[in-house]
């Protein structure tokens, strides 16, 4: 008789890979060959010549390959590269730095059986402060209807054979919407919480400005954004510090919808909360900085810039 926890799963584990260095090769390993004997594990590896070949050389359990698709954003022609090969119809994507325990693996792929995508929600582990900031924005994305991860799982079929479009900066957002203009359904999975270990500390900063400009391709998500700084400079020429206390309440009480919903309470820490403040802080602040690089050209990413944060879902409608 098999055991649960040796039966292989029905899908496909697509990791998109650029590494500039190999500091978490040893612990990125052990992952690795932990979801080896569970799921069927494609690793689309953008690293250099030689970090690719130390890479071949070290991950043997798995399929090793290189991206396939020309296009900006390389997390995205790596995604698209997974797809287009897999060997199974259902598809988990995750950045390298996701970890999925098995139950998480098993939910993420039965729930594709009621939907064509499914965004699940991460959790820092370790939480250190500046992944406890972070943190802030995703109960407040909660807190407004859902949050998106560094991991999604697709139905091959939802996609068009070309994948989606991979010259965006915004490509989890991309495939949704690709999903959704091809008639599917998207599974917006708060409850099912998946590992994320934190960036490095120089790579939260450099993220900053980057992940605002991902708000360009929402409208009103940038509107509110765009309306925090004048209303805080507002605020303080009129020495309503009233008003900031206010503004800053409503903004720890979306949080703490967001820390409610789906039993995040049992993910999430209360003072997390509060970490929602600095984040909207920051927020006012790098959105302008991300519109006057959408006017200057785009966004730098790796070696050059990426106007588009994502395609608008009725532009992509109209060309299904």
């Amino acid at each position: 008789m098999s055991h649960p926890e040796h039966d292989r799963l029905d899908g496909e584990y697509v990791l998109p890979l650029r590494w500039d260095d190999d500091a978490g090769l040893g612990e990125l390993t052990d992952y690795l060959a932990r979801l080896r004997r569970w799921v069927d594990v494609t690793v689309v590896d953008g690293s250099a010549p030689p970090l690719f070949e130390g890479h071949h050389v070290t991950w043997p359990f798995v399929r090793h390959i290189p991206p396939a698709v020309a296009g900006r954003n390389g997390k995205a022609r790596g995604a698209v590269t997974g797809i287009r090969c897999s060997r199974h119809e259902k598809i988990v994507i995750a950045d390298d730095d996701v970890r999925y325990g098995r139950q998480q693996l098993t939910t993420v792929l039965d729930r594709l059986d009621a939907a064509d995508a499914v965004r699940p929600q991460n959790v820092f582990v370790p939480a250190p402060w500046h992944a406890r900031w972070d943190t802030g924005r995703s109960l407040l994305n909660r807190g407004l209807g859902g949050d998106f991860s560094g991991t999604v799982a697709v139905r091959r079929a939802a996609l068009p054979e070309a994948g989606y479009d991979t010259d965006v900066l915004f490509e989890n957002l991309e495939l949704e919407r690709t999903v959704r203009a091809h008639g599917g359904r998207v599974d917006v999975a708060s409850d099912v919480y998946v590992a994320r270990r934190p960036p490095e500390l120089a790579k939260f900063f450099e993220q900053r400005v980057r992940q605002a400009y991902d708000d360009l391709a929402q409208p009103g998500r940038l509107a509110r954004e765009l309306a925090l700084l004048p209303l805080i400079v507002a605020l303080l020429r009129a020495r309503k510090v009233w008003g900031l206390a206010v503004l800053a309440a409503v903004v720890v009480a979306v949080a703490a919808i967001g820390r409610a919903r789906a039993g995040g309470r049992r993910h999430f820490r209360a003072t997390d909360c509060l970490w929602s403040v600095p984040w909207a802080m920051e927020r006012a602040v790098t959105v302008w900085i991300a519109v006057a690089l959408r006017l200057r050209g785009g966004v730098h990413y790796r070696d050059g810039r990426i106007l588009r944060a994502a395609t608008p879902l009725r532009t992509l409608r109209r060309a299904t």
